[in-house]
């Protein structure tokens, strides 16, 4: 559990030493999301084994993380829009090291947290895409993407050929309709003295109330920095599941029945560092065979589809879609062709 405690609170320190002390923290936790946890990829094994019965040490920390999300995102909103240490590139440094850790770290986090049975950690996850505004998702993955995923009918399963920027719209407005279907579908199950609000009201109520107080500590220039560091986290969740699912289909049968979502449907990287950093999120097949399984204990094995670089590279390249597509497309096709439980021919 040490590299988890290790890769995911060192950048949390580091920006709330930025915000606090301007100067060079800036700069060295920015430096620390890509530069460094690149290095340590390359230089370290290339993938550790899971580790089991660590479910009590797994949720301290996320709960850690929970609760350090919902006071460093005010502290980077105070200091970039209004704070008097950051000059105007460390303010533009210190954005982007909290953007990135928003999207690698808090939203890992907060994934997990909307899986675990127990309502107070559910409830956290949920308050941290709340202020990520994006507070849809808590619904939406657990009732839309699981269920559905590689096939048509998850907005967030990327297709083969599907640029990314296409993609983004898709996946949000899609995600966001379905996700407001299915708890709407779920509470007209329920009866009526169980239901209480709408969960989407508790989402955009939650959203609006996050966009006030951002106001309330540094007037406008609050909002727009708020405004742009969820935009660059969600921007980072959207480009993770286009990364984890292209063009990667489940078969589906004459009654549109599909098949069961196995290790095939989801590509994963094994890389030590930026796993730890992103608490094993890259570790995806294994994630929707076995949803309640936490974070540390998540496995690999080679029936698994694994990316030719580690997830925050092949985030950056599905960017430019010519060269994305060029690197993924025979992969995806391969792992089309290869008959169920076996992994394509090495090429």
């Amino acid at each position: 559990m040490l590299r988890f405690v290790i890769a995911s609170l060192t950048p949390m320190a580091l920006i709330a030493l930025a915000c606090l002390l301007g100067g060079l923290w800036p700069a060295l936790a920015l430096l620390y999301m890509t530069v460094f946890v690149s290095l340590a990829d390359r230089l370290g094994p290339e993938a550790l084994p899971e580790i089991e019965g660590a479910e009590r040490a797994a949720n301290r920390l996320s709960v850690t993380l929970g609760l350090a999300h919902l006071l460093l995102l005010p502290l980077g909103v105070w200091a970039i829009a209004a704070g008097p240490e950051l000059s105007p590139s460390g303010g533009v440094l210190t954005g982007l090291a909290l953007g990135l850790f928003l999207g690698q770290v808090s939203h890992p986090n907060a994934h997990e947290l909307i899986h675990r049975p127990a309502r107070g950690l559910r409830r956290l996850g949920v308050a941290v895409y709340v202020t990520l505004l994006f507070g849809h998702h808590a619904s939406a993955h657990p009732k839309v993407h699981h269920v559905h995923v590689a096939t048509d009918r998850d907005p967030n399963s990327a297709r083969l050929g599907e640029g990314v920027y296409r993609f983004f719209l898709r996946a949000w407005l899609g995600s966001f309709l379905a996700g407001f279907r299915a708890e709407t579908a779920a509470r007209a199950r329920r009866s009526s003295g169980a239901r209480g609000p709408h969960p989407y009201a508790v989402y955009l109520g939650g959203a609006a109330a996050t966009l006030a107080a951002a106001g309330l500590l540094a007037g406008w220039r609050g909002v727009a920095v708020l405004g742009a560091l969820c935009a660059y986290a969600q921007a980072q969740l959207l480009l993770a599941d286009y990364v984890q699912h292209y063009g990667l289909r489940r078969s589906v049968d004459a009654t549109g029945k599909a098949e069961p979502a196995g290790p095939q449907h989801s590509w994963n990287a094994p890389q030590w560092y930026s796993s730890s950093l992103m608490l094993n999120a890259p570790r995806h097949s294994d994630h929707h065979q076995n949803p309640g399984r936490h974070f540390p204990a998540l496995r690999l094995d080679d029936r698994m589809p694994l990316l030719p670089r580690p997830m925050p590279i092949m985030a950056v390249i599905a960017l430019v879609p010519p060269l994305w597509r060029r690197i993924m497309d025979r992969r995806a096709r391969a792992w089309a062709a290869a008959p169920p439980g076996k992994a394509p021919p090495a090429r």
